[in-house]
């Protein structure tokens, strides 16, 4: 008797232990209860053998789905199927991909889903469960990490990003953001910058980075800053006291060069073997590189130049400017005498004709119709932040200089560039976010 009140005593003490949970901890021990499954691509992958590959060279989706027993019919009915979400023939040699197989060898295996990845981010799923056919894009999940980074330069931007391990993709968006300001051809040794960065992360793998929310740039012993602000409905960067680091002209018509010759009234001409002026800037490099127009114009002469220019363009600019590009292998598509072409766009690629030793650019200007050194022509900057957005700006300037330097707490740093509110004294100042033009 005595034993079975203690048993009912046990089970009345644990229904009031159970009824006494709250239903949070009550769905918490039912989630912990269900089965947790693998998830690839948006597929519970547990019913299923996959196996990844990769796109050949020359092969073809039809090819590769014939190989897990896809029939020519149902491919033709794919492809017709995609064509308006993922037209089969942008596959890719070299991409991967992953097949989703059903079954096993005794009962008959069938692919049920086959994978493209079209990038590290971006994928396609190609459904053939129970004999249907669906296309699907997806999305890999990117996690953000914001990056603070810094590096001293040695010879070049590039040397020392790859040096210190830092994302290739930083040294091409710092020159879009430097490109009116800094010289990249004149880099000295000991320059150095500090740059905070968005970097995308899929895993632990890096797959790309996002905004830069500020930069320093060292250079000849100036600190050049770059800090992001809104004004005349874009977002551009600017320099610590609101200058806009766009200026009239581009710092040079190209990238990823160097210099192999100056401006000089008497050079030694590397073919003819005399001296003579030599009234432009040489950047050697590779055939084929874009050549982009410093700003804005119109084209006056493209053409064939007989002074040893090989494959010439000349535009005029305002302020009785003219820039001349020399030697190119080929004009870009659109160029014409008469054409309007916007600063940096694609005028042409670099050659080696006319009166050459090499691949490389003359690159000339012309003031009034006196050649200058292009290397040192004053610089006039676009609109600088207005007086009515002084004080926000001055706001947002100071938390991103404390974060460069690493002096910002966490409520100061600026992550939302859209729904910060920026006080100044007695005016609140609310920043939209738009995307940032370079």
């Amino acid at each position: 008797m005595k034993r079975f009140i203690f048993f009912t005593y046990a089970i009345i003490s644990l229904l009031a232990v159970s009824c006494n949970k709250s239903d949070s901890e009550q769905e918490i021990e039912a989630a912990a209860e269900e089965p947790q499954h693998t998830i690839l691509y948006g597929i519970i992958a547990d019913d299923y053998r996959t196996e990844q590959g990769e796109i050949g060279q020359g092969e073809t989706l039809g090819k590769i789905l014939g190989k897990y027993g896809v029939s020519a019919v149902t491919v033709d009915k794919l492809d017709k199927a995609a064509k308006d979400i993922f037209p089969l023939r942008q596959i890719r040699a070299g991409r991967p991909y992953t097949a989703f197989i059903a079954g096993d060898s005794t009962s008959g295996s069938k692919l049920d889903y086959f994978v493209y990845e079209k990038d590290v981010i971006e994928y396609v799923v190609f459904g053939f469960k129970n004999d249907s056919l669906t296309i699907t894009k997806g999305e890999k999940d990117v996690t953000i990490k914001r990056q603070r980074r810094s590096a001293v330069i040695e010879s070049s931007l590039w040397g020392a990003i790859m040096r210190d391990s830092l994302p290739y993709s930083l040294a091409a968006e710092l020159e879009d953001i430097y490109q009116w300001t800094v010289d990249f051809f004149g880099i000295q040794k000991g320059d150095n910058f500090t740059v905070i960065y968005d970097e995308k992360l899929i895993d632990t793998t890096h797959v790309g980075i996002g905004r830069i929310w500020g930069a320093k740039f060292t250079h000849a012993g100036k600190d050049v800053y770059a800090i992001p602000f809104k004004q005349n409905g874009k977002i551009q960067y600017w320099e610590f006291n609101g200058a806009s680091l766009r200026k009239q002209l581009l710092k040079a018509p190209l990238k990823f060069s160097r210099i192999s010759s100056r401006f000089s009234r008497a050079r030694l001409h590397p073919v003819h073997r005399v001296y003579r002026p030599h009234l432009g800037v040489d950047y050697a490099a590779p055939s084929g590189t874009p050549v982009h127009a410093v700003a804005d114009g119109v084209v006056t002469f493209k053409g064939w130049d007989r002074g040893g220019g090989g494959n010439t363009l000349k535009i005029k600019h305002a302020g009785n400017l003219m820039t001349g590009y020399l030697h190119l292998s080929k004009f870009a598509k659109g160029i014409s005498q008469g054409s309007r072409v916007s600063q940096g766009q694609l005028i042409g690629y670099v050659g080696s004709t006319g009166t050459s030793t090499g691949p490389h650019l003359d690159y000339r200007i012309w003031k009034n119709g006196t050649n200058i050194d292009p290397l040192k022509v004053p610089q006039e900057p676009a609109e600088p932040i207005n007086d009515a957005n002084k004080a926000a700006f001055e706001q947002i300037r100071d938390r991103v200089i404390a974060e460069l330097n690493g002096e910002a707490t966490p409520d100061m740093i600026v992550t939302q560039l859209d729904s910060v509110v920026m006080v100044a004294d007695t005016v609140k100042v609310t920043v939209a976010e738009e995307k940032i033009t370079k």
